[in-house]
């Protein structure tokens, strides 16, 4: 159906003279305009990236064909993280029942150590507790001021740091470390902290700004609940 003379007049009074924007305002406020008027779709061409011409109807289907293979990479990655997230909850939850059961910091130093690289796939792990010694070196300890000086500027506000840090900061935190490229770290405690634990991987861009520290962050609150209650070697 084609517009009449009388509706193009109309369409002058009220807009004035007829220019894009003018159409486009008026295709805004008259969203059914294609609906009511079918046989525009064959008048209407858009310009294909191939220097063809296709219809709007053509158009329309491509976009939308596009928005979909677009949604369904979306759904696949939430889809996945959901899976790896599912999987990171039930590894926490299981090293938080072996943490209870620790009896003492030494079990409770080993537990932590052992759970990251054998069921997280963490390739480094540390633990250090504020301390002058370590009972027969069982587990790492140094003084507050000691780790002030070496790693104090990453502990700002006491959260939680992630990304690429010195080579002088990771030697300190991984001495045994060959390589390290990034690195979470997490104190123990948010007023006071007891120490901190740190996870750190060879690949550089594993640990940055934009990492989730959720599930570290569990962790590091259950050790320093149960740190002050446990002696230092099983009795």
């Amino acid at each position: 159906m084609a517009i009449s003379k009388k509706q193009n007049s109309d369409l002058q009074n009220a807009y004035g003279e007829i220019n894009d924007e003018i159409v486009c305002e008026y295709l805004k406020n008259h969203d059914d305009f294609l609906q009511r008027y079918p046989d525009m779709l064959d008048f209407l061409h858009v310009s294909h990236a191939s220097g063809s011409a296709v219809s709007l109807v053509e158009k329309q289907v491509s976009v939308m064909r596009e928005r979909s293979t677009e949604l369904r990479q979306r759904l696949t990655a939430l889809s996945a993280n959901a899976k790896d997230n599912d999987a990171l909850f039930e590894q926490t939850r299981a090293l938080v029942l072996k943490l209870l059961d620790a009896k003492s910091v030494v079990a409770l130093y080993d537990t932590f150590i052992t759970s990251m690289t054998a069921d997280f796939n963490v390739e480094y792990a540390s633990m250090i507790l504020y301390a002058n010694n370590g009972i027969d070196d069982a587990y790492r300890t140094a003084s507050h001021e000691a780790i002030k000086k070496e790693i104090g500027s990453l502990f700002r506000g006491h959260k939680a740091v992630c990304g690429t840090l010195r080579t002088e900061e990771l030697t300190y935190l991984f001495p045994d470390g060959d390589g390290v490229g990034s690195a979470a770290i997490m104190p123990l405690g948010s007023t006071e902290p007891l120490g901190l634990i740190a996870v750190g991987s060879s690949d550089a861009n594993r640990y940055n700004s934009k990492t989730g520290t959720l599930f570290l962050a569990h962790i590091s609150e259950v050790i320093a609940k149960l740190l002050p209650g446990l002696p230092d070697t099983d009795r």
